[in-house]
């Protein structure tokens, strides 16, 4: 009893240690920049060795993949995206304008969290992010194409349109790049900009036949 208490004990403090790392290099990518952040200073700044912040999560890429991961899920537990609660009510939705709504405001959440930090890592110009970053639109792109094969399957695509294309259209549309330009170039809000991104990615991938004769 006492072994697995003091097993448990050095996993819990192990888990705090990583997320003290990960809050101190979030506020240090975020305010500083890639290149202005360190190790030394994210392992001084969360109270650790730097040996320490190699072992819980790795060198700078990795540590910046780490920050991307808890701002796209929330927070750092091991939850799969596709069993958290926006993703399963989106896929629960009992019509493709819906499920897309849904969507956009999943979208939305995730773009408040993320932006700064992938502006932080589109912009930094280091070689040992291009495939950082290639990474982070690969994933994107799996979970639109996941989106799209739903939407077909539930409700129907625009004739013409198949599941790669579908797919292709709302990685386009959730893009950072589009958020940030409306958002935070032309003030639109995130309201206006989740509301406009439903019904844009309805009006685009979405079969006229599941759509309400009020929408067209």
């Amino acid at each position: 009893m006492a072994r697995r208490y003091s097993t448990a004990l050095r996993a819990e403090q192990t888990a705090q240690a990583r997320r003290r790392i990960l809050d101190a290099a979030h506020t240090a990518f975020t305010g500083n920049g890639y290149a202005g952040t360190t190790l030394a200073g994210v392992a001084q700044a969360a109270g650790v060795s730097v040996q320490t912040v190699y072992n819980a999560v790795g060198g700078k890429p990795a540590l910046l993949k780490a920050v991307y991961d808890v701002a796209l899920a929330g927070d750092d537990e091991p939850v799969p995206m596709a069993q958290r609660p926006a993703v399963r009510a989106m896929l629960a939705a009992a019509d493709g304008r819906g499920c897309l709504a849904l969507y956009a405001g999943a979208a939305r959440a995730i773009g408040e969290r993320t932006q700064p930090v992938l502006t932080v890592l589109l912009t930094a110009g280091d070689a040992d992010l291009r495939a950082l970053a290639d990474t982070v639109e690969d994933e994107r792109a799996a979970g639109t194409r996941a989106v799209a094969g739903h939407l077909a399957q539930r409700f129907g695509l625009r004739d013409g349109l198949d599941v790669e294309d579908a797919a292709a259209v709302l990685w386009a549309l959730t893009a950072p790049d589009v958020a940030d330009r409306l958002v935070r170039r032309r003030g639109w809000g995130w309201d206006r900009f989740e509301a406009w991104l439903g019904r844009t990615m309805a009006d685009a991938v979405l079969s006229t036949a599941t759509r309400s004769p009020a929408t067209g």
